[in-house]
């Protein structure tokens, strides 16, 4: 004899139906259950809002901030995020900076490992980028953590200008 379990439906209005089916979705699976997921931590606000009301520039930024933060939670106190371009010969860029540029323009600002300050400016349909662990500069007490300065901007929606 099997067991029959009600079935529940929710009733959408149209409206509903529109706005969820425009409304961003994720999801993660790794090897390791510990391992933490931006799709299960609280997202900064921005990351909630419709994207159809965002440029691929805006959404492809709020989304390296929300990857580069979870990275982040994962260092130790030795080590601050970095990143590593797939095609290009810039090496590893000790991020000290990330903007868009409507529509379709993403940036990275920092230094590489020589030292050199350093810009990338990257179309959002040639996005491509490694977050590697890069060792802190011995000088600094603390480790740099940009991406919970860039969630906090989120937050605030100070960095958007025009």
């Amino acid at each position: 004899m099997t067991s029959q379990t009600p079935t529940q439906m929710k009733i959408e209005t149209s409206a509903e139906l529109l706005e969820n089916d425009i409304l961003p979705k994720t999801r993660e699976v790794h090897t390791d259950p510990n391992v933490p997921c931006p799709s299960t931590t609280n997202l900064p606000k921005a990351l909630g809002e419709s994207i159809a009301k965002k440029s691929p520039a805006q959404w492809a930024y709020e989304r390296i901030i929300m990857y580069i933060q979870n990275f982040e939670k994962q260092l130790d106190n030795n080590h601050e995020v970095g990143v590593g371009l797939a095609g290009g010969l810039t090496g590893v860029i000790r991020i000290e900076g990330l903007g868009y540029y409507d529509p379709d323009i993403v940036t990275y600002y920092g230094v590489n490992d020589e030292g050199a300050k350093t810009q990338l400016i990257q179309h959002v349909s040639q996005l491509n980028v490694t977050l590697i662990a890069s060792p802190k500069h011995i000088d600094q007490p603390e480790p740099n953590r940009i991406g919970f300065q860039l969630a906090a901007a989120l937050e605030r929606d100070t960095d958007e200008t025009g």
